[in-house]
């Protein structure tokens, strides 16, 4: 007797196979969370480099396109060389070198002009800082010197808050100074690791430049083996969607961030604020960072001027809060434009929310994540509208108090309390005709 094999039965046991294979890893994240997590955690770390060269790659993207289409290509059409897969690749091999060259020379440029400044700029601070002290008290009790009530609880409050910080530091900090340099001498050798991971990711960036059309083909194959041609096709445009978002913001925000730091340099300089240089590097960097961003590098820049001159503080803070309205209504729209399409609250609330768990990368990238999934969102819910032959706009549904059978839009209307009465009818609407006759 002949056997004849069943391939549902192979769907049958594949099926009861991959439920209890994702049963026993429920139970195990859920039980044993600290060694997932940590085995997580280790994965990340040893595959960090490759996770940096696929980040620098995606940042490098742009500008090879623009190099090797805009640029080269052209040249060498007009020159009337054939476009052959050899010409091709060499072609791409020098767009990759034009592209590293030049972002090696702008970040040269950028620490050749900025690090030298930022460094004198610390070094005085360090050792002006007794005189910046005495200034600032001096200023302050010149400003209390009127008002002295006011100038008694100030005391009052430096004595008590000087004692704390005595008794801490005899108690809690120079008793842990050598858990303090271990902690700081594995720092060190954290920043040396993460260099030198970018460094390996660097290399890596380039092999995937050379073959990114290649990579995207092999994912886009896989998608379509996978999934149906329908649901691949949604899948690759949602993709496109999530890169036009990503690549949008980011290098729209890191432009917008540069230009705020040249225009924050320009103006420091001309109003004579002190350290115009620091100042400006904290602003343009922490101005990446959307909403808070300015607050964040504001706040200390000011404190650090408040301690060489009071008045040029006060010049910085009014001169901050100008250009970051015009960063916010001008120059950042016209660079940004919509590209998340979020509302102010929104972006607040992705910021906190991202931020909170992940730091300031959760700042920077969590508004274009948050937008993504808002949009995924809102295509959910238009399509079931669609399917439901009901409007997709948002205006109808602002004041609707119900939807008739008809798909008519009944408008709400509160209810309004009669003369006398403490009970709430509804509006009456309608004629006098409508009235009862006595």
């Amino acid at each position: 007797m002949k056997f004849k094999f069943d391939k549902k039965y192979l769907y049958w046991g594949l099926t009861g196979f991959l439920a209890l294979a994702g049963a026993i890893l429920f139970y195990y994240i859920l039980f044993h969370r600290s060694n997932f997590m940590g085995g997580i955690d280790r994965f990340i770390t040893i595959a960090m480099p490759i996770i940096d060269g696929f980040v620098l790659a995606y940042l490098f993207t742009p500008i090879l396109n623009m190099l090797e289409k805009k640029l080269i290509k052209p040249l060498c059409k007009k020159a009337g060389i054939a476009m052959t897969p050899k010409v091709k690749s060499r072609i791409r091999a020098g767009s990759i070198l034009a592209t590293l060259a030049v972002v090696l020379l702008v970040v040269y440029e950028l620490f050749a002009l900025i690090i030298p400044e930022v460094v004198r700029s610390i070094q005085s601070i360090i050792f002006q800082f007794p005189i910046y002290v005495n200034n600032l008290s001096d200023w302050a009790l010149l400003l209390l010197k009127d008002n002295p009530e006011l100038e008694a609880t100030v005391d009052a409050l430096i004595d008590q808050y000087s004692a704390k910080a005595m008794e801490f530091v005899n108690t809690n900090l120079l008793p842990h100074v050598n858990e303090l340099l271990k902690t700081v001498s594995l720092s060190v050798i954290g920043v040396f690791k993460a260099l030198w991971n970018l460094v390996i990711g660097f290399i890596i960036s380039i092999y995937l430049l050379g073959s990114k059309e290649k990579f995207a083909g092999q994912a886009k194959k896989i998608v379509y083996a996978v999934f149906d041609r329908k649901a691949g096709n949604e899948l690759v445009s949602n993709f496109r969607f999530i890169h036009s978002t990503f690549i949008g913001f980011i290098g729209g925000k890191i432009i917008d961030s540069i230009i705020i730091g040249i225009i924050c340099f320009v103006c420091t300089s001309i109003i004579g604020t002190p350290y115009s240089i620091l100042v400006s590097v904290i602003i343009g960097v922490t101005n990446v960072i959307p909403f808070f961003g300015p607050w964040i590098g504001g706040i200390p820049s000011a404190l650090l001027v408040l301690m060489v001159d009071p008045k040029q503080a006060l010049y910085f803070g009014i001169l901050i809060i100008f250009i970051q309205q015009f960063d916010g209504n001008i120059l950042g729209p016209k660079i940004l434009g919509d590209s998340t399409g979020l509302s102010s609250f929104w972006v607040i609330f992705s910021i906190t929310i991202f931020g909170g768990f992940f730091g300031v990368l959760g700042m920077i990238v969590g508004v274009p994540i948050f937008a993504v999934f808002y949009a995924g969102v809102k295509s959910l819910v238009n399509r079931h509208l669609q399917k439901r032959n009901l409007p997709t706009d948002l205006g109808p549904y602002m004041t609707v108090g119900q939807i008739e059978e008809s798909m008519a839009f009944t408008e709400y209307v509160p209810p309004v309390k009669k003369k006398g009465s403490s009970r709430q009818v509804p509006k009456q609407t309608g004629t006098d005709n409508d009235k009862p006759q006595k």
